[in-house]
């Protein structure tokens, strides 16, 4: 299965760039993550358009938060239902509005403040990898 996270804007920071880069390394043998780049929400949502390949989560700061093991749950359970993708939404400074978090399978906040775009790929980047390591018994998670 694979993860592929849609987000408004460019990390734009090397820092951040680098850290990225670093955990979708990481990730490549346990849960593949690809990251796309897009200009604003209209992009998002054109290329977010609901398919057959799986579900889609909205990162929402109104939106459930949850533990590293519960994300590990979520994507072993598409993962056996046959989900072939799994698109993780990050929107811009707006956030989505109500038809957005309606049509997602799941919404998912990282934290109860509100993050930047920027911050927040980082984090769910580094929590995908986290997920994988958990489902693999990988000594990363403890």
């Amino acid at each position: 299965m694979r993860l592929r996270i849609l987000a408004v804007g460019k990390l734009k920071q090397p820092g951040l760039e680098s850290l990225v880069s670093d955990y979708i390394k990481r990730a490549r043998s346990l849960l593949p993550i690809e990251l796309c780049h897009l200009r604003d929400l209209a992009a998002l949502r054109s290329r977010a358009q609901p398919s057959q390949t799986g579900p889609r989560v909205v990162l929402d700061e109104r939106g459930e938060q949850i533990t590293s093991e519960t994300l590990a749950a979520w994507l072993s359970t598409w993962q056996s239902t046959g989900a072939r993708q799994v698109d993780f939404l990050i929107g811009d400074a707006h956030g989505f509005n109500d038809n957005d978090r309606q049509s997602a399978a799941r919404v998912m906040a990282l934290s109860k403040m509100t993050l930047p775009h920027r911050l927040a790929q980082v984090l769910l980047v580094e929590q995908l990898y986290r997920a994988g390591t958990i489902l693999a018994n990988h000594p990363y998670h403890h």
